[in-house]
C-alpha cells in the first residue's frame, strides 16, 4: 500500500466514520440503496429516509414487486426524484436481466438506470473488494486540493486528471477501508466550505493549503444566472379533501401527485371547468414562494379554489380527492408537502 493509501487508512480507523446503517455488510442491494441515496444529498438526511426505505423494501425482489407511486412515496421529501424512479426500474431489469442477483461485473452494474461509473465502482468496492477507482463531488474535491489540480471538475479535460490521479492512488489491498475513509475525508474535513485543514492527514503535502489555494481549489462552475420560471398550483377544496392529480412519468416531480397547475392566474375558472369540470369559486390567495432546481427556480403561486359543482358531461380527470394528512402519505414534491402541512397548521390554528 503506498504511503497515500496508508496514511489515509490509519486516519479513517481514528477518525471515520464506522456507524452508518449501512456499513459492515456486503450486501449489494443495501450498498446499492445507500450509495442511490447519497448522492447529492448528507449522510444525516439520508439515514432515516435509508431506514423506512429498506424496511418497506428489503430485497430487490420486494422493490422490483412495488408500485411506482410506492416506491416515490418512501422517497418523497429526499429530493432528486429521478434517482428513486430509476431505483424502481433498475431493480426490474436485476429481476428480468439477472434473475434477482445484484452483477458483479462492472458493465452490466454501469448500464443500470441511475448508475454511472463512480456509483458503479463504489458499490463493487464494497460489496465484492474490487480494486476500483470513485469520484465523487467528496473526492474530486479531495484530489483536487491535495495535488493542484486546477480547473472547473466538470470541464472534460479537468476530469480526465481526477480520474487518472484516482487510478494512481489505488491500492492493492483493503480497498473497502480506502474507499469509505476517501469519501469520509472529503465528507467531514476537506468539506467544501471551512474545512479543517488542521485535522488533514495531507495538509503537510497537500499544495492547495501550502499554496493558500484551499478556497480556489477546486475551481467553480462557471457563473450562469439561473432562469426564473413561474406556475399556479391550483389548489382545489371539496368538503375537507383536496384534489391532486398524477404527472406524467417524464419531466419534473415524474409519476408523483401535485397541485393541477396553470400558467397563469386569469382565467382560472374556465380553466378548472375546461380541464376537470368542476366549478369554482376563489378564495383569498396564498402567499407566493421559491422553489430552487439545479438549473433553474420556480415561483410558485398557490391558489385556493373552493369546488361548488362537479359537471358530469365533462369527462372525469386522472386524479384523487384526499384529506389533506392523506395527501402527505402520497408520492408528492416538498413544495405540495409544504402547502399540505400549512393547509393543516392553518386548520388546527
Amino acid at each position: 500500500m503506498d504511503l497515500f493509501a496508508e496514511r489515509l487508512v490509519r486516519w479513517h480507523k481514528r477518525h471515520g466514520r464506522h456507524d452508518l446503517p449501512w456499513q459492515q455488510t456486503r450486501d449489494p442491494y443495501t450498498v446499492w440503496l445507500s450509495e442511490i441515496m447519497l448522492q447529492q444529498t448528507q449522510v444525516s438526511s439520508v439515514i432515516p429516509y435509508f431506514l423506512r426505505f429498506i424496511a418497506r423494501f428489503p430485497d430487490i425482489a420486494a422493490l422490483a414487486a412495488a408500485s411506482p407511486d410506492e416506491v416515490l412515496a418512501h422517497w418523497s421529501g429526499l429530493g432528486y426524484y429521478a434517482r428513486g424512479r430509476n431505483l424502481h426500474r433498475a431493480a426490474q431489469l436485476i429481476m428480468e436481466r439477472h434473475g434477482g442477483v445484484f452483477p458483479d461485473d462492472f458493465d452490466p452494474v454501469a448500464a443500470l438506470p441511475g448508475i454511472g461509473r463512480s456509483t458503479a465502482a463504489a458499490i463493487l468496492a464494497f460489496s465484492f473488494g474490487q480494486k476500483r477507482a470513485i469520484l465523487d463531488g467528496n473526492v474530486k474535491r479531495v484530489l483536487a486540493r491535495c495535488f493542484g489540480i486546477d480547473g472547473y471538475p466538470g470541464a472534460k479535460a479537468v476530469e480526465n486528471a481526477l480520474w487518472q490521479k484516482a487510478e494512481q492512488l489505488l491500492p492493492d489491498a483493503d480497498i473497502e477501508t480506502y474507499t469509505q475513509a476517501l469519501m469520509d475525508l472529503g465528507a467531514t474535513v476537506c468539506t467544501r466550505a471551512r474545512p479543517r485543514c488542521a485535522s488533514c492527514p495531507f495538509s503537510g503535502n497537500c499544495v492547495a493549503y501550502n499554496e493558500n489555494r484551499v478556497a480556489e481549489l477546486p475551481a467553480s462552475r462557471p457563473r450562469k444566472a439561473l432562469p426564473h420560471k413561474e406556475t399556479v398550483m391550483l389548489i382545489l377544496l371539496r368538503q375537507g379533501e383536496v384534489f391532486l392529480e398524477k404527472r406524467p412519468s417524464t419531466g419534473i416531480w415524474g409519476g408523483m401527485w401535485s397541485f393541477p397547475e396553470a400558467a397563469r392566474e386569469d382565467g382560472l375558472r374556465d380553466v378548472c371547468m375546461n380541464r376537470f369540470g368542476f366549478e369554482v369559486s376563489a378564495l383569498d390567495p396564498w402567499p407566493e414562494f421559491e422553489h430552487a432546481f439545479t438549473h433553474f427556480r420556480l415561483n410558485i403561486l398557490p391558489r385556493p379554489l373552493l369546488v361548488t359543482a362537479i359537471q358530469p358531461q365533462v369527462r372525469q380527470p386522472d386524479g384523487l380527492w384526499l384529506h389533506p394528512m392523506d395527501a402527505l402519505e402520497a408520492a408528492i414534491p416538498t413544495p405540495v408537502r409544504r402547502l399540505l402541512r400549512q393547509m393543516e397548521k392553518d386548520r388546527n390554528v
